[in-house]
Order: C-alpha cells, then sequence, then structure tokens
C-alpha cells in the first residue's frame, strides 16, 4: 500500500480502489455516498487485502 493511495483513500476512496476492479469501485463509491467516514474505512480493508 503506499502512501500516494492511502491519501487518496482518505480524500477520495473510489478513485483509490481505481485498479482493484469495477466491482470495488462500485462498494466504495456507494459506502462514500452513505457517509465519508465507511468509504475510507472500505477502500483501506481493499488496499490492504493482498488477494487482489
Amino acid at each position: 500500500m503506499s502512501l500516494l493511495r492511502v491519501l487518496l483513500a482518505i480524500f477520495f476512496p473510489p478513485l483509490s480502489v481505481i485498479g482493484k476492479g469495477c466491482g470495488s469501485i462500485v462498494i466504495v463509491f456507494l459506502l462514500t455516498l452513505c457517509g465519508w467516514v465507511p468509504g475510507v474505512i472500505a477502500a483501506l480493508v481493499i488496499l490492504n487485502n493482498p488477494d487482489r
């Protein structure tokens, strides 16, 4: 997880998971619409997952 991705996850969560697939982008975008904090948490979890 690079510093740039972490900063993107904090300021604009959907942009930080752009390389993880369309499903991840949609999930993070919807959670960000529900509230900023759930979107940030989801983005950080997706970025921290080494399987993808």
